[in-house]
């Protein structure tokens, strides 16, 4: 069973009829206590990282996932739940994370062509830094769906994948059994799904 960690900053909907799609069970749970239970877990996010952690914590979902990830649980962050697996942010204000990968969580606009619309929205290609079975499926070039203004950096222990926005940004990373997509593989059709299949199979993660 694949856990969707809900602390009310998501969109669970679409993501659990994602893995559905591709023949996997999922739930969507809001108690942290059902982490123990999990499989695997994905943790979704959208929004800012401040109040997105502040809900993860105050929930006491922080603490649970930490727990269960330091067991070796795989985890799978999504979009902003990818960024809050890094140590901090500096999204209005700088903002501690779960601290799962190295790295921190900085604007796009220090580092792409000014004359770029933020947020970056769209399609938009994968260039991959090192091989992984998440990616199993996809290609070289491959595109993805973005929505996002921040991108974590100094994480190049973890690095996987990057998209080009007149600059290389971080689009995946890996390390051990934790796993992020700044893009939104539940939005980006077959190579989402296919990224999604290959997390919820036994030898991801693990």
């Amino acid at each position: 069973m694949i856990t969707i960690i809900d602390y009310g900053v998501g969109n669970l909907f679409s993501l659990q009829s994602s893995v559905s799609a591709v023949g996997e069970k999922a739930e969507v749970v809001s108690d942290p206590a059902s982490l123990s239970a999990a499989e695997k877990l994905i943790l979704p996010g959208v929004g800012a990282f401040g109040d997105a952690m502040e809900k993860l914590s105050s929930s006491g979902m922080a603490e649970a996932l930490l727990e269960e990830a330091k067991k070796g649980k795989p985890v799978l962050g999504i979009c902003l739940g990818m960024q809050l697996l890094f140590e901090k942010s500096l999204e209005f204000g700088e903002h501690p994370g779960l601290g799962l990968l190295k790295g921190e969580v900085r604007p796009i606009r220090e580092v792409i062509d000014p004359a770029l619309k933020i947020p970056h929205i769209g399609w938009n290609g994968l260039h991959f830094v090192r091989r992984d079975p998440l990616f199993r499926d996809v290609r070289e070039g491959d595109a993805v769906y973005f929505v996002h203004s921040f991108h974590a950096v100094g994480c190049e222990d973890s690095l996987l994948a990057t998209t080009e926005y007149s600059a290389p940004l971080t689009a995946a990373a890996s390390k051990d059994n934790i796993y992020g997509c700044q893009f939104h593989p539940e939005k980006s059709g077959r190579i989402g799904l296919s990224i999604l299949k290959r997390f919820c199979e036994s030898g991801v993660g693990r």
